[in-house]
């Protein structure tokens, strides 16, 4: 087995990801840009419960920094065999009249520019190991079309072209490519929520309740698992059941 790289891993559901993989036998690389106490504090979880992890600071939209992350991971833990593309930036809702092209390319930065270059640095351990998982952690706002989120939802729509596409041209390697797209999942970042908070949500879900991080981090274990072995090119939404068509 190599390695497992979960970008934007220092909290939230990046955080709860690596946690669920190291319980798996993976060792974890938790990729912070700025969190370096949230990071350290992670892989010493791991480290605690009998897993083997590092920290590993980089800026994932950045070329250079990317080919040194993943040599790094590569040096500290073995080969990167799994990435989980999970980082993310800002996403400030704004009318459709005024987005502006720089608040697509802000988005697209981490849906399209990050994977790519991710790829392109891990694509060749992959290759020598025979097999590789890529998983990007999309959102049920593509679906939705949540007003207010254009320039999110263009380049989540994007992140699946993206998917699907490299999962024909990868195939050949071993590689699978899939998205594990979460609905709304309450995270450190959105801060204290309440029943009332989510009542009108969950009002549409089916399942009658909100899901959890570690629901998210199960089904992205079982899409890197050898059991999701013949699973390539599919978006496997978490959302209990919330964009039924």
């Amino acid at each position: 087995m190599g390695s497992a790289l979960v970008t934007g891993a220092s909290r939230g559901l990046g955080a709860h990801i690596a946690r669920r993989l190291a319980t798996d036998g993976w060792p974890v690389a938790i990729n912070y840009r700025s969190d370096a106490d949230g990071a350290e504090r992670v892989a010493a979880d791991i480290v605690a419960a009998g897993g083997n992890a590092a920290a590993v600071r980089a800026d994932i939209t950045d070329e250079a920094g990317v080919r040194d992350l993943v040599a790094e991971v590569t040096d500290r833990l073995g080969p990167v065999q799994t990435v989980v593309a999970n980082a993310t930036g800002p996403q400030p809702p704004a009318p459709a009249e005024e987005v502006s092209w720089r608040d697509h390319l802000d988005q697209l930065e981490f849906f399209v520019k990050s994977p790519t270059l991710l790829l392109a640095a891990a694509l060749p351990g992959m290759r020598a190991l025979g097999s590789g998982r890529f998983v990007h952690i999309g959102s049920d706002s593509f679906e939705r079309a949540i007003p207010g989120a254009s320039a999110y939802n263009a380049a989540k729509g994007a992140q699946l072209g993206l998917a699907r596409t490299w999962a024909r041209e990868l195939g050949r390697y071993g590689v699978t490519v899939n998205v594990v797209a979460p609905g709304w999942i309450p995270v450190e970042r959105h801060g204290p929520i309440t029943g009332e908070d989510t009542a009108g949500y969950v009002a549409d879900v089916p399942l009658g309740r909100i899901g959890t991080p570690q629901e998210v981090a199960d089904v992205v274990a079982f899409v890197v698992s050898d059991a999701a072995r013949f699973v390539t090119g599919e978006r496997i939404t978490v959302n209990g059941g919330h964009t039924i068509d």
